[in-house]
């Protein structure tokens, strides 16, 4: 646990148990558990199947359990994640949620009492969904431009994003971001897929603030004495049409 923890840059996290009851020198940090709960949803965002689940059934409806997460039945979007509590630690919540493509995590640490996290937790989040927006400028593979191929077996091809363009913008600043677009007029062959033909940089107000490679969506061969040849007649044929 301890190794995974570094490997998730929880720097101020040390595990001393697996149950997460009180103990000397078990520590975390608010950073760290926000570090943790987003490897959780990005690497398993099946989670969500059961941290979204309000009431279910057990022994075949004999009882019933609730989720202790009262946000997963009073906030819009919420997707969960996770409460806990003990004598020293008080009362803590992960919360996370989701609207209009923007996902965001809340953590409260020790509360004095259980609906104060739930209320610390909804106006963190509150202040992240009024004040923030999640942009898309594209999709990856999507296609920028033709790139001319000199001695290929093809003509063109296809300079396409190898990654989203998506980040985090405030409010109100849609309208200053700019890019700028740097990629050859033409490539040598070979061409191979996915390498790298250009890029494409983001600014914000005149600040970069991200750059997304752009890469060939096909392999090109280099042309050879038949492609060549072939080439040659088909431009014949074309020219000996007028």
């Amino acid at each position: 646990m301890n190794a995974k923890a570094k490997e998730l840059g929880m720097n101020d996290t040390t595990f001393l148990n697996c149950h997460g009851l009180d103990e000397e020198g078990h520590l975390t940090s608010a950073y760290d558990i926000a570090l943790m709960s987003r490897e959780l949803l990005t690497k398993h965002p099946s989670i969500t199947n059961y941290t979204t689940i309000w009431t279910d059934s057990l022994r075949d409806g004999k009882s019933a359990l609730s989720n202790t997460n009262k946000l997963v039945r009073n906030y819009s979007g919420c997707t969960g994640l996770k409460t806990g509590s003990t004598s020293k630690a008080l009362f803590n919540l992960s919360a996370s949620a989701t609207r209009d493509n923007l996902s965001l995590i809340a953590v409260v640490m020790k509360a004095p009492t259980s609906a104060t996290r739930f209320a610390n937790a909804t106006s963190l989040l509150d202040y992240g969904f009024n004040n923030f927006s999640y942009q898309s400028f594209g999709n990856s593979g999507d296609v920028i431009k033709e790139v001319s191929v000199a001695k290929g077996d093809s003509d063109f091809v296809n300079a396409i994003y190898e990654t989203s363009p998506s980040f985090l913008i405030k409010k109100g600043e849609e309208s200053s971001i700019t890019y700028e677009i740097e990629l050859d007029d033409f490539v040598q062959a070979p061409v191979t897929a996915g390498q790298q033909l250009g890029t494409i940089t983001y600014y914000l107000k005149g600040e970069k603030i991200a750059e997304v490679s752009l890469v060939a969506q096909t392999s090109v061969g280099k042309m050879n004495f038949f492609s060549m040849a072939k080439s040659v007649v088909n431009n014949w044929f074309s020219l000996t049409r007028f």
